[in-house]
């Protein structure tokens, strides 16, 4: 067992990387769950709107993080061998790759937002509530179009931050920006204070300041702070990159945003499969994944340190190490979500009570989030092998591993079985989910190959 346990040392170290990252994301997750109790608060038709519009914006975001990522690769080995104009030869490549996808999201939302969110609403005899749900989520949609410019910044900056090793910084200023919003979402959904009811509007525009205050945070701590960030010296001063470095990291970077931009579509359009069975289902999915995402911040926050981490070694040419490392990181990661998903099924018929909405959704999302607590073990190891090759700049395979997957896999599985069968929707949940042992499989053959094991940084010259 000692090849899989680490010393006092080592999870000292794993920690100090993915405690911070856990805590920001555990906030932000939580306060998202109190936004969604204070919209569903105010009519399930209101919270179904914020839910597909969340969905939809879930495809825009992992964009961004998949074409930072790619760049991301990049500036974490940099950092391995102190080369800083490398890093800020890759901050500028992630300010170029996120203004366009900025741009493409935002055409996108404003041309054909209101027939994506229709794919979503299927019911028999209840019209009503299909036109109150599609006008509400056209109100929250408008305004969460602003959000998308504060959101791709601040990738751009705490993702330079933590690739470099500070943690602190965007944690701190995610928590700041989560009670921000938690604040504004309870003055301007329900009109406290003197300030009008704007109900999911309200919602909208308490996410939005709150984007701005954290990416004001961290942006103006790297700028004030050039000294611990001398990256950012000069970052501005021209938008040149070595052409050597734009073609590396498009080549691998490239294949990690299609990946992302599939993923997170494939994602969407399994809600959808989902949805053809009711709006109730939109309902209940969107408290079970609210739900769950609050427990899931410990198998997210492992691989982002296996990705951080390992990266950083493979730039040092401490491959043996690295080795070590992701094996006892696969062992923490998922026998540590083994035993929060046995947690999370025993509290599960108990979470959707906290809502104010009907029996019938309660339960489902009740049976639903005892189906994730038990793939919680799959999805920790899925999420290891894929940070593990991906920090070795194996992100064509990568791709093929993650949203191929979900193309080829998951929605046919999900599309026949919701369309031509009679299956209840949660043994089909389960099924769509629990299929991802393939991807178990696949990734443990990978790693003890050691495909990823790769420096792909050439150090660059002094400025």
């Amino acid at each position: 067992m000692r090849k899989y346990i680490g010393d006092k040392k080592f999870y000292l170290m794993v920690l100090s990387v993915a405690v911070p990252i856990m805590i920001q994301n555990g906030i932000t997750n939580f306060v998202s769950l109190l936004d969604n109790i204070m919209v569903g608060q105010i009519g399930t038709e209101q919270m179904s709107g914020v839910a597909i519009v969340n969905q939809l914006i879930l495809v825009f975001n992992l964009c961004i993080f998949g074409g930072v990522s790619g760049a991301g690769i990049f500036t974490a080995q940099y950092y391995g061998c102190k080369d800083q104009k490398g890093i800020r030869d890759t901050f500028r490549m992630k300010l170029l790759i996120v203004s366009f996808i900025t741009a493409v999201g935002l055409l996108v939302f404003s041309v054909f937002g209101i027939r994506l969110v229709g794919l979503y609403l299927h019911e028999t005899g209840n019209q009503s509530s299909l036109d109150m749900t599609m006008l509400y989520a056209r109100k929250y949609m408008r305004i969460m179009m602003v959000e998308l410019v504060p959101f791709a910044m601040i990738q751009v900056y705490s993702g330079t931050l933590r690739e470099t090793g500070e943690t602190m910084l965007p944690m701190k200023a995610g928590i700041v920006a989560v009670f921000i919003n938690l604040i504004l979402n309870y003055i301007l959904i329900f009109g406290k204070f003197g300030m009008p009811a704007l109900g999911v509007e309200g919602a909208a525009i308490a996410t939005t300041v709150s984007r701005f205050a954290e990416l004001a945070i961290i942006a103006g701590w790297i700028h004030r702070n050039t000294e611990k960030n001398p990256f950012i010296i000069g970052a501005y001063r021209s938008l040149r990159i070595p052409s050597g470095l734009v073609g590396k990291v498009l080549v691998t970077g490239l294949p990690l945003m299609v990946n992302e931009a599939l993923w997170s579509s494939g994602q969407a359009v399994l809600m959808q499969c989902y949805s053809v069975r009711g709006l109730s289902i939109v309902a209940a999915f969107n408290i079970s994944s609210t739900i769950s995402n609050v427990f899931n911040v410990v198998f997210i926050a492992l691989g982002n340190s296996v990705g951080i981490i390992i990266g950083q070694l493979l730039g040092a040419g401490k491959m043996e190490e690295a080795k070590d490392t992701v094996r006892k990181l696969m062992f923490f990661s998922v026998g540590g979500c083994a035993a929060i998903g046995i947690i999370l099924s025993f509290a599960a018929p108990f979470f959707p009570m906290i809502y104010n909405t009907t029996e019938e959704i309660r339960g489902l999302a009740a049976r639903f989030i005892i189906v994730s607590s038990l793939c919680m073990p799959l999805y920790a190891f899925v999420n290891v092998a894929y940070f593990t090759l991906r920090s070795g700049g194996k992100t064509l395979i990568t791709f093929f591993f993650d949203s191929v997957f979900v193309w080829v896999v998951n929605i046919p599985l999900a599309y026949v079985l919701s369309r031509f069968t009679g299956v209840n929707i949660i043994p089909l949940y389960f099924f769509c989910q629990f299929i991802d042992i393939i991807k178990c499989v696949i990734g443990y053959v990978l790693m003890k190959k050691g495909v990823w094991m790769n420096t792909i940084i050439v150090k660059s010259a002094d400025e």
